[in-house]
């Protein structure tokens, strides 16, 4: 027999959830029963229309602002989640951190400068190490961390030497924080999305008919990753009770490329 406690939604918190592929996380997690707490850096209008879709799909959200290269700030971003989540979501606790924001920043190894190694650090690990940390207080037991990582950690392409291993470190924390937080039943896995049509990165895949050709031609599946549904599905499976006994890994979701 149900009881209250088992009726009671999830939350799900989503950095960088304003758009892209945070947005269809955001989504494909309310479609699933989750209620969505995002984040957003500068674009508070689409965050707020990403907050009106899930609230279409019946569920609760609310949005807040994070830079997640600003680690200094993360104290003050969780007193903002506690009270969010009382004030918003009536409860204390979250059950699924969704560690996406991201920026990419393209140089070959020769050509990368110090400044563009540092902010991929700050962003694609210091960040997320951090605030995974300062989370843990506000994070359920039995809760789940989901990790973006890149396919560019597993294959190599010339100008992604410092993205990539920045990504490759996120892979080696997941199986870190899955041995260390099993005590707390917390699952930890990382999703590495394939070239997906968006704007990260100045669009390219997107934008150019001829790269997104070109690595369309090197997938299996004959296309590159699409916007909408192709990642957000994975990444809500994983905070999902279905996801339950899987941990400590890495999914690649990229139709095949380089198999």
């Amino acid at each position: 027999m149900n009881t209250p406690e088992m009726n009671t939604p999830k939350i799900a918190l989503v950095t960088g959830g304003s758009r892209g592929l945070g947005r269809d996380m955001a989504l494909n997690l309310a479609a699933k029963g989750f209620d969505v707490l995002l984040t957003y850096r500068s674009q508070a209008a689409e965050a707020a229309a990403v907050v009106a879709e899930v609230q279409a799909h019946g569920r609760r959200a609310a949005a807040l602002p994070l830079d997640v290269a600003q680690a200094g700030t993360f104290a003050a971003f969780f007193a903002q989640v506690a009270t969010t989540l009382r004030d918003t979501f009536g409860a204390e606790r979250f059950d699924c951190l969704v560690n996406n924001a991201g920026v990419g920043v393209y140089g070959t190894f020769a050509a990368t400068t110090e400044a563009q190694f540092d902010e991929l650090v700050n962003v694609h690990f210091k960040g997320p190490f951090f605030l995974t940390q300062l989370a843990l207080p506000l994070l359920a037991d039995g809760g789940r961390i989901v990790n973006i990582s890149s396919g560019l950690a597993r294959f190599s392409y010339v100008g992604y030497a410092a993205y990539a291993s920045m990504k490759g470190a996120m892979d080696v924390l997941t199986r870190y924080q899955a041995v260390e937080l099993g005590t707390r039943r917390i699952t930890v896995n990382s999703v590495a999305p394939g070239a997906v049509a968006t704007d990260f990165g100045g669009g390219t895949v997107r934008d150019n008919p001829d790269v997104n050709a070109h690595l369309a031609g090197l997938t299996p599946l004959g296309r590159v990753g699409l916007p909408d549904n192709d990642i957000g599905p994975v990444v809500a499976f994983l905070c999902s009770d279905e996801g339950r006994w899987v941990n400590g890994q890495r999914l690649e979701v990229s139709g095949g490329i380089h198999a």
